[in-house]
C-alpha cells in the first residue's frame, strides 16, 4: 500500500478538517482559492513499508495589483525646451508581470513611442530625449497586470516648460541601460533596454563586442531602444554594447549576458540490495548554470555527514551497513532556476546461507588431465565463509588444488583419484548450510578415423568417416559443418545422411554436385570436451559452357570464330569442338576446323567447308578429363558470301594487277 500526504510551507495539510482542500488520485485540489491561506510551497510525501520519498516542490503564487498609494496630484516637472526628462511611474505593490503605458492629458490619448520618447517595461518610467513645446501637459502612468488583466492609473504628473530659454545641444546621456551581468535561462526571450537623452535626439545602435554578427532571430524594436533575443541558447552569450550617438558625441553601455539553466541529471543512482556490513557508494551528477548544489534525503529527512555517513557533493557513502540504513534515498540538485530529485531504494540484507537457488551439480563430469572448477555460491548476507570436504575429509590446498576467496574449488590436471563426493559447507553469523555433488573423471575422447581430403566426380556418392573411441560414461553427439554452416539433414535429405552407430558420425553424400565442393568439418561434442576433424572435398565435372561466341570474319566457305572459356569445374579444359546449324540441317553438326584439333588454350579457330550463301549459327563445346561439357549459347546468325560475288571480286583484283604491270612496263 502507498500513502500520500501534502504539506504547505513544511506543515502537513490536515485534509480531514479542511473543507476547501481534498485529494483525488494523489492530486491536491483546492477550491475557493485564498491569497492569504494558499500562497506558499507545496510538496507531496509518499510512503509505504519500504520508506518515504518527497516530490518536487511546487510554488503557488497569486497575481495581484494594488492601487497607487496616493491619488493626489504629483509635483510638476519643469524643464527647458531641448532638455531631456524622465517621468517616474513608481508602480504599486504587485505580483505577476506588468506592462506600462502613459496617458497624455486624458484618455484615450496615449504617448506614442518613437526615437524621442521611450517607455521602459522594466521600470515603467517615461523618457523624453529632447523636450518640445508640444510635450507640455499632464502625464498619467497606466500599469497593467498581464495575468489578472487588472489596470491602475497614477495621479497626473504635469510637465511644464521653463521660460528661461531653450537648452543648447549636448552629447547623449544614457538613462536606460542594463546590468553588467544579465542572467538568461535557456530557451527564454531576453530583452535589453537602452535609451539616451540628448540634443539632437540620439540614435541607438547595438553590437556584440566580439564582432560576431547578430543571427536573424534577433530583433530591434522601439527605434532600436529594445534588443530582443528569442529562444536564448548558449551561443548567444557574451558582451553586448549599446551605443547612443548624436552630432555632439556618443556614449556606450555594456553588459554581459550569462547563460543560465535549471539542473538536469547526468547520472543518477539505482536501487541497491547490499548485505549487512557491506559499504554503500552512490553518486549523482547534475549539470546546470549556476552549478547546482547537492543534498541527500533518507525517508524524507535531510541526511547529515557524520560517523559512518560521508557526503561530498553528489556522492554518498555509508560504511558497514546495518538494518537501520535501509529505506528510500533521494539525491537533490538545486540552483536558483530549479530543483530536481532522484530516488532509489536501499535494501540491507541479513540471512543465513542457503543453496536453494544455487545448488551444486549432482554430477559433474571432467576429462582426465583437465581443470575442474567446483562452484560454491550460496545466498548469504553477509557473504558466507566456505570450506570443502571430500568423503568427510577436509580438502587441503596443494600444488593442484586451490580454494578461491569466493568459495570456488579449483583442481588442475585432474586424475581419477580426484573423483568422488564433494561437499561445500557455508557459514555466517546467522547460520550454516551445505550442498553435495559427485565428481566423475573420464578418459579423453580420441578420433580413431578422420575424414580425408578427396577428389570426386559429379554424380558419384561417398562416405566421409568420423569415428571415435570414448569413455562409456560420456554422452556423445556428432554434427557436420559445410563451409562454416551446420548441415541440415532434414532439409537436404536428398544428398546428406548420417551413417554408422553411436561411436560413428560418418557422413554420406549422395549424387554429388559441383556445389558440394568445399570444407567439411565433423564436430564431436561430449559432456566434457569438444573435438573436430576436417577435410576438403574437390568435386570435378565436365567444363561449363563457353561464352560470347562471335563470328569475326566470313567468306563463301569459311568463318573465323572466337570465344571465351567457361569454368573448368575442377579439371583443366583439354580441347574444344565447334558445331554449326543451318535451316537445312537437322540439329547441330560438328564441322571441320583449322586447326583440325583445337587444344584447351586456343580460343579462336576457322571453320572450313561451308556452303555459299547459307545462314549459319555456331556454338562451341569444351571437354576435359571428365567429359564433354555443355555447349555455349549460339552465335548470331551469319550468312556466307555468294560465290558469284567472290568470282567478280577476284576478276576485279586480277584486272587491277594487270593494269599496274602494263603501266610499269611502258615506263
Amino acid at each position: 500500500w502507498l500513502v500520500l500526504r501534502w504539506s504547505l510551507n513544511g506543515t502537513l495539510i490536515d485534509l480531514g478538517s479542511d473543507y476547501r482542500r481534498h485529494m483525488s488520485g494523489g492530486n491536491l485540489i483546492i477550491n475557493s482559492l485564498d491569497r492569504d491561506q494558499d500562497t506558499g510551497i507545496y510538496q507531496c510525501t509518499a510512503f509505504n513499508t519500504w520508506g518515504i520519498i518527497l516530490s518536487c516542490r511546487a510554488t503557488l503564487q497569486f497575481a495581484y495589483l494594488d492601487n497607487f498609494k496616493t491619488q493626489t496630484a504629483r509635483s510638476a516637472v519643469n524643464v527647458r525646451e531641448g532638455q531631456g526628462v524622465v517621468l517616474l511611474c513608481g508602480p504599486p505593490m504587485h505580483s505577476g508581470e506588468l506592462t506600462f503605458a502613459w496617458i497624455f492629458n486624458e484618455y484615450p490619448y496615449l504617448v506614442q513611442q518613437d526615437s524621442r520618447r521611450f517607455i521602459s517595461q522594466e521600470t515603467g518610467s517615461l523618457y523624453i530625449a529632447k523636450v518640445e513645446p508640444s510635450d507640455v501637459g499632464n502625464y498619467t502612468c497606466v500599469v497593467n497586470n498581464s495575468i489578472t488583466k487588472g489596470k491602475v492609473l497614477s495621479s497626473p504628473t504635469p510637465l511644464v516648460l521653463r521660460n528661461d530659454g531653450a537648452m543648447g545641444e549636448y552629447e547623449p546621456k544614457i538613462e536606460v541601460n542594463f546590468p553588467d551581468t544579465v542572467p538568461a535561462a535557456k530557451g527564454s526571450t531576453v530583452k535589453l533596454e537602452c535609451f539616451a537623452l540628448g540634443n539632437p535626439v540620439p540614435e541607438i545602435s547595438w553590437r556584440r563586442t566580439s564582432g560576431v554578427p547578430f543571427p536573424s532571430k534577433v530583433k530591434m524594436k522601439n527605434s532600436n531602444a529594445v534588443l530582443e533575443i528569442p529562444h536564448f541558447q548558449q551561443e548567444d552569450t557574451g558582451m553586448y554594447e549599446c551605443v547612443a550617438e548624436n552630432s555632439r558625441g556618443k556614449n556606450a553601455a555594456r553588459g554581459r549576458i550569462a547563460f543560465q539553466a535549471k539542473p538536469h541529471w547526468l547520472q543518477t543512482m539505482i536501487d541497491g540490495a547490499l548485505s549487512i556490513e557491506e559499504n554503500l557508494f552512490w553518486e549523482c551528477k547534475a549539470n546546470g548554470k549556476p552549478k547546482p548544489s547537492y543534498s541527500w534525503l533518507r525517508n524524507g529527512d535531510n541526511l547529515m555527514a557524520e560517523g559512518r555517513v560521508q557526503i561530498e557533493n553528489g556522492a554518498l557513502s555509508i560504511a558497514a551497513l546495518n538494518l537501520s540504513d535501509a529505506g528510500m534515498y533521494q539525491c537533490v540538485a538545486e540552483n536558483k532556476h530549479g530543483i530536481i530529485y532522484s530516488s532509489a531504494e536501499l535494501m540491507v540484507l541479513a540471512s543465513p546461507p542457503s543453496f536453494s537457488k544455487n545448488p551444486l551439480k549432482p554430477l559433474l563430469k571432467a576429462r582426465s588431465g583437465s581443470e575442474v572448477v567446483l562452484e560454491c555460491k550460496p545466498q548469504a548476507s553477509p557473504r558466507a565463509i566456505s570450506l570443502w570436504k571430500k568423503s568427510n575429509e577436509i580438502v587441503q590446498k596443494n600444488e593442484r588444488i586451490t580454494l578461491l576467496a569466493n568459495g570456488t574449488l579449483k583442481i588442475v590436471n585432474a586424475t581419477r583419484r580426484d573423483a568422488g563426493s564433494y561437499t561445500c559447507i557455508a557459514k555466517n553469523q546467522f547460520g550454516t548450510a551445505s550442498a553435495t555433488g559427485r565428481l566423475l573423471i573420464t578418459e579423453p575422447t580420441r578420433i580413431t578415423q578422420r575424414p580425408a581430403n578427396m577428389e570426386i566426380i559429379v554424380g558419384e556418392s561417398i562416405v566421409l568417416p568420423c569415428q571415435i573411441a570414448s569413455d562409456p560414461a560420456l554422452d556423445v553427439s556428432f554434427s557436420w559443418e559445410f563451409n562454416g554452416q551446420l548441415i541440415d539433414f532434414h532439409g537436404d535429405a536428398d544428398h546428406f545422411d548420417r551413417v554408422g552407430g553411436s561411436i560413428s558420425g560418418d557422413l554420406m553424400i549422395r549424387n554429388i554436385q559441383l556445389n558440394h565442393g568445399g570444407k567439411y568439418v565433423c564436430v564431436i561434442d561430449t559432456d566434457v570436451e569438444s573435438l573436430s576433424a576436417s577435410a576438403i572435398l574437390v568435386v570435378k565435372g565436365p567444363p561449363g559452357p563457353p561464352d560470347t561466341v562471335a563470328v569475326e570474319e566470313i567468306t563463301d566457305s569459311t568463318a573465323q570464330l572466337s570465344w571465351s572459356p567457361g569454368r573448368d569445374n575442377g579439371s583443366p579444359i583439354t580441347g574444344y569442338i565447334i558445331q554449326a546449324r543451318t535451316p537445312f540441317t537437322v540439329g547441330w553438326q560438328a564441322v571441320d576446323t583449322v586447326p583440325e584439333v583445337i587444344n584447351g588454350n586456343t580460343l579462336t579457330a576457322t571453320v572450313v567447308g561451308l556452303n555459299a550463301w547459307v545462314e549459319y549459327e555456331f556454338r562451341v563445346v569444351a571437354r576435359n578429363s571428365v567429359g564433354m561439357g555443355e555447349p555455349s549459347p549460339a552465335s548470331a546468325k551469319t550468312r556466307t558470301e555468294d560465290t558469284s560475288e567472290c568470282f567478280s571480286s577476284s576478276l576485279s583484283k586480277i584486272h587491277m594487277q594487270t593494269h599496274t604491270l602494263t603501266n610499269t612496263y611502258r615506263h
